[in-house]
């Protein structure tokens, strides 16, 4: 499904971003595995993917800082001419009641969720212009949209998500490039380990199919609107929750 194209996956190396790293190169796209402290788990996916004959490189960056992202798309010029999807994953969640906040809180997660996308959105757009061609994906929240108590400053960066999401659509779907935001809901990843368990069940019983979802449930929609079948969905906001939310 995605032969020949090369893929951006910041945040790659664990969770969703994981996911869609692997998934895609099982579909024959050379993967980009951008990661920023999680350098073992990163080589580990790439060493993986490499043993089993799929293409993929790895390269360190902290989204939230310019001079890191402007090295990283230079890095991928210079190696590859050209970037066909951009998987906006990197984020961070910390939870806190709006009293409990504090402006450092806000800082980080702003800087990571929005600004980072921003930064490589703007990167990415620079190069795609050119092809006429890409595919960028932004992955906010099911937060993002209907809100929830304890994540007043994480809601708040992925309900922009969805703004910045639709607004560059508009911009850059007359260059060939589709831009989409996925909002995942309750996925079985690190940002969700510490969880309590009462909590879990009580989200757990609103959810129709009945489960929590997978990293992989999400990757599954990053490579639809990755490759070609996607081609005409663009500035949507695609909910992956196991019909929760609805």
């Amino acid at each position: 499904m995605l032969l020949g194209k090369v893929l951006l996956v910041t945040g790659a190396s664990r969770g969703i971003g994981r996911a869609a790293a692997l998934m895609a190169a099982e579909n024959h796209a050379h993967v980009i595995i951008n990661y920023n402290k999680s350098e073992e788990q990163a080589s580990e996916l790439m060493d993986q993917l490499l043993e089993r004959g799929l293409h993929s490189s790895m390269i360190r960056a902290d989204v939230s800082s310019e001079e890191d992202v402007k090295a990283m798309f230079k890095y991928i010029k210079e190696e590859h001419s050209r970037l066909d999807v951009l998987v906006n994953n990197a984020g961070v969640m910390k939870n806190s009641l709006l009293a409990l906040s504090n402006t450092e809180l806000f800082d980080q997660t702003i800087g990571v969720n929005l600004k980072g996308m921003f930064l490589c959105t703007r990167y990415a757009a620079n190069m795609m212009r050119k092809q006429r061609y890409g595919r960028i994906i932004n992955l906010s929240s099911t937060a993002g949209l209907n809100g929830d108590a304890g994540q007043t400053v994480y809601s708040a960066n992925k309900a922009a998500v969805v703004g910045f999401t639709r607004s560059v659509a508009k911009e850059l779907g007359m260059y060939g490039i589709t831009v989409n935001a996925i909002a995942p809901g309750l996925i079985e990843t690190d940002l969700i380990k510490d969880i309590k368990a009462e909590t879990r069940e009580k989200i757990l019983s609103n959810i129709a199919l009945g489960r929590i979802g997978t990293p992989e449930d999400v990757a599954k929609v990053i490579l639809f609107l990755s490759s070609d079948l996607g081609d005409y969905v663009s500035g949507e906001v695609i909910v992956v929750d196991g019909c929760q939310i609805m």
